[in-house]
Parts: C-alpha cells; sequence; structure tokens
C-alpha cells in the first residue's frame, strides 16, 4: 500500500487549498478512505473520511462546511477541498486507509490503518 499526499503549503487566512492524495498497491475502489492531521504538540485527529461504495462523506464538526472530501475511483485518488481556512488549521495532513477492505476510516479509530507521508499545511493569520 503506498499513499502519496500533496498539495499542501502557505496560505493566508481565508485562502483555500486543494490537498490529493494518490494511492496504489491495493483495490482502491474497495476501500472507504480518509484524511487526518497532527498539528505541532498535538495528537493526530481525523478531518473527514469517504466511503468506498457510495461516496458517504462525513466531516469532524471542526472543518464542515469548510472542507470536502471527495474521491475518483478510475484515478485511484482522493482529495480534500479546503475552504476559508484558518490558523487552527496549521498541521501536517495525511491520507489513510484501512487495513481491511470494505471499510472507511472512522473518527474515533485511529488504528489500523496506512498511512501516507503527510503534506504541511500552514495557514497565517
Amino acid at each position: 500500500v503506498q499513499l502519496q499526499a500533496s498539495g499542501g503549503g502557505l496560505v493566508q487566512a481565508g485562502g483555500s487549498l486543494r490537498l490529493s492524495c494518490a494511492a496504489s498497491g491495493f483495490t482502491f475502489s474497495r476501500y472507504g478512505m480518509g484524511w487526518f492531521r497532527q498539528a505541532p504538540g498535538k495528537e493526530r485527529e481525523f478531518v473527514a473520511a469517504i466511503s468506498w461504495r457510495k461516496g458517504i462523506r462525513h466531516h469532524a464538526d471542526s472543518v464542515k462546511d469548510r472542507f470536502t472530501v471527495s474521491r475518483d475511483n478510475l484515478k485511484n485518488m482522493i482529495y480534500l477541498q479546503m475552504n476559508n481556512l484558518k490558523p487552527g488549521d496549521t498541521a501536517v495532513y495525511y491520507c489513510a486507509a484501512p487495513e481491511r477492505e470494505w471499510e472507511t476510516p472512522q473518527e474515533k479509530e485511529l488504528l489500523n490503518l496506512y498511512w501516507g507521508q503527510g503534506t504541511q499545511v500552514t495557514v497565517s493569520s
């Protein structure tokens, strides 16, 4: 399993970024996918997830109405569109896949996941 996240950078508060994650080494369409983030000195936390089948989305309350997760099963890609960014969104963002097919990353469960290498998002005030 390989997960390659990209698209991070430095942006001013109120700005937008679009993160991408290229997946390989597994049957992508059989796996729900997720985004997590980790700020300095804090634990890694759930951001958003999208199911394998119907593309059902779930976003953390802290990003709801600002971030949108999506996927393209033909390209083996997931995306995180981030709008109205805030300094509190500053973190390393990771894409994740469950270790078992037919599952989707859950908000309160960070175990049993494959992780990408992360991409830094920095939001200045």
